[in-house]
């Protein structure tokens, strides 16, 4: 069967153009909220948090994805205008796609982290305004005036529920006398809350399933305390006796891999299959790059606090590796020792703010250093340069430094440096919340590219004016392919802006900042109050470094740029989508 409004498919054609852009430059700015923490953290590296991206979001888009799309997005304004000119509906969609497309696409190749929610929101506001419709501005919800107020509200939750976390880990673990043996008691409750958290998100997003009101308290607890319980059995079964075998026992040759093992890891000698290569037990997640600059810092760097490794260059193994295969840290409370041992390695010990030893690690070169310049001078049909542009093209996006920083030394300097074996301890739990972000993204911003696109779809085939459409599936899996392949080809540029842009991150810090922001996404879900991913990792991360109990540990700078870009969103899509509309409505013919 024809579409009914087959006449007008150039419209469609635009707009499908427009998509295509929108959900990549969404992949490669809201996912960058994700995994950026992990990254800056030096728990994921770039790559793998590309290719888990790919995963967690096309999973988050396609299997918890909403089949049912609001053709509005919040209701922004109404539809009964353009019921009898359903071909200027589909202009209006067209034109709010290529607004938000090109503004989040712009916003993403300048390091902006904005929300793609409100961009969607402002590009539609921008067509209704030339449309001349009028738009919902009264406090309700998915109003704009509830847009702005998010702007506070959004960062204020998030940054209160990642300091309450970080703040339990810090006073039950890292500050206690025996921090390692602490973490190894504690760590399995975290997973299990984590996991806990994750199964309500699940409860709350499956399509086509129970909603919690459906489903009664009684069930819906049994099914988290179940799986709250069901992990933490796992985490003391399995968890524990990896974490000693590798951290206590100083056993480099451990791997992810080998938790299955359990108890066994216990045993003297353990059955240990495909033992990793190398000396190093765990990274260092406090090292900074010889890129650093301290005369240059954004303050005074302070006297006392010193970098290792300046008199003397550290080779790139050293930087992960140890040549007696013992932790990179020590415990602080035997700091004394210890400083003289590790400082003259070039390794961070766990020091109050201010007196920390940095080790220092060559910075690694840039994709276009790695392989343009050695074939530069080669002939364009050499197989060398061709192989290496090729390697340019599909690798440059996830081998890119994000994780060092410029001129900020002085500002990580006033994080306290805990031991980097209790880091450690979570790090599984960080890219376990860092995924259940990206799937909650993947579920719930899916729609921010899909609904024009399939508002105007619909229109385009049935001809009428509709509230919400049926989203085919196939759409849903083209949106969950382009956020992960946007993320991997330029989310570096976001990437770069978040995490240690802001403060010292590091795995109890990422965690704590991830799944703060996370159950701050999931509450205001539930409780239908519009906030942003963007919005709320950001708050995590300005609560999370207030921990530090030192304002200055906040790059305050970075932190104004962030909160100027969400100001700009809506008027700026706005105006992009709102030109083409009055041009388009007003353009001259024969």
């Amino acid at each position: 069967m024809a579409p009914a409004l087959i006449k007008y498919n150039w419209i469609l054609a635009i707009t499908t153009i427009a998509f295509v852009f929108s959900s990549a430059s969404n992949g490669a700015n809201d996912v960058a909220n994700s995994y950026a923490t992990s990254v800056a953290a030096r728990t994921l590296k770039m790559w793998q948090a590309g290719i888990l991206a790919s995963i967690t979001e096309f999973v988050g888009a396609v299997a918890l994805g909403s089949r049912v799309t609001s053709t509005i997005k919040s209701g922004i304004f109404g539809l009964t205008k353009f019921q009898p000119a359903p071909p200027t509906f589909m202009l209006v969609m067209g034109c709010a796609e290529v607004g938000s497309a090109t503004f989040l696409t712009i916003a993403t190749l300048y390091g902006m982290p904005v929300s793609t929610t409100q961009t969607v929101v402002g590009a539609l506001a921008g067509a209704g305004i030339a449309a001349q419709t009028r738009l919902k501005w009264a406090w309700a919800s998915g109003s704009l005036s509830q847009i702005a107020a998010s702007w506070a509200i959004a960062p204020l939750i998030a940054a209160g529920f990642s300091a309450i976390l970080f703040l339990t880990i810090k006073f039950l673990v890292l500050e206690r006398k025996d921090p390692l043996m602490w973490g190894l008691r504690l760590i399995p409750w975290y997973l299990a809350f984590t996991a806990g958290i994750l199964a309500l998100f699940i409860i709350d997003e499956l399509p086509n399933g129970e909603s919690l009101e459906e489903m009664g308290a009684g069930k819906a607890t049994g099914i988290i305390l179940g799986v709250f319980f069901g992990i933490l059995a796992v985490g003391y079964i399995f968890f524990v006796p990896y974490f000693h075998r590798r951290l206590v026992k100083n056993d480099a040759r451990m791997r992810p891999w080998h938790i299955p093992l359990g108890p066994l890891l216990y045993r003297e000698d353990p059955p240990i299959y495909y033992p990793g290569k190398g000396d190093h037990v765990v990274t260092d997640y406090y090292a900074k790059s010889s890129e650093e600059t301290p005369s240059k810092d954004l303050e005074k760097t302070p006297k006392n606090h010193c970098f290792a490794g300046d008199a003397t260059p550290v080779d790139n193994k050293a930087a992960h590796d140890n040549s007696d295969g013992l932790s990179t840290s020590v415990d602080r409370n035997n700091l004394e020792d210890a400083t003289t041992e590790r400082a003259s390695r070039g390794l961070s010990v766990p020091n109050p703010r201010g007196d920390t030893v940095a080790h220092i690690i060559p910075k690694k070169p840039e994709p276009e250093e790695r392989w343009l310049e050695p074939v530069r001078d080669l002939p364009f049909y050499s197989p060398r340069k061709i192989t290496n542009w090729i390697k340019f093209l599909l690798l440059q996006g996830v081998s890119r430094d994000v994780v060092t920083q410029k001129n900020l030394g002085a500002v990580h300097a006033r994080a306290v440096v805990y031991d980097n074996r209790v880091e450690h301890l979570w790090t599984y739990a960080q890219v376990a919340s860092a995924m259940m972000m990206s799937i909650a993204h993947g579920s719930n911003d899916v729609a921010n590219a899909v609904g024009p696109w399939v508002a105007s779809y619909n229109t385009y085939t049935s001809g009428e004016v509709t509230s919400s459409a049926d989203t085919p599936i196939w759409i849903l899996v083209v949106a969950g392919l382009l956020l992960g392949l946007g993320f991997w080809f330029y989310g570096y540029h976001v990437m770069r802006s978040l995490g240690n842009k802001i403060t010292q991150v590091s795995p109890t810090r990422g965690f704590s900042m991830e799944l703060g922001a996370a159950i701050t996404v999931l509450l205001a879900s539930r409780l239908a109050l519009p906030v942003s991913t963007t919005q709320c990792l950001t708050g995590a991360t300005i609560g999370v470094a207030l921990c530090n109990f030192d304002v200055r540990a906040v790059n305050w700078k970075q932190v104004a740029f962030i909160f100027s870009s969400w100001i700009i969103t809506l008027p700026s899509a706005g105006l992009i989508s709102g030109l083409l509309m009055a041009m388009a409505l007003n353009t001259p013919h024969f």
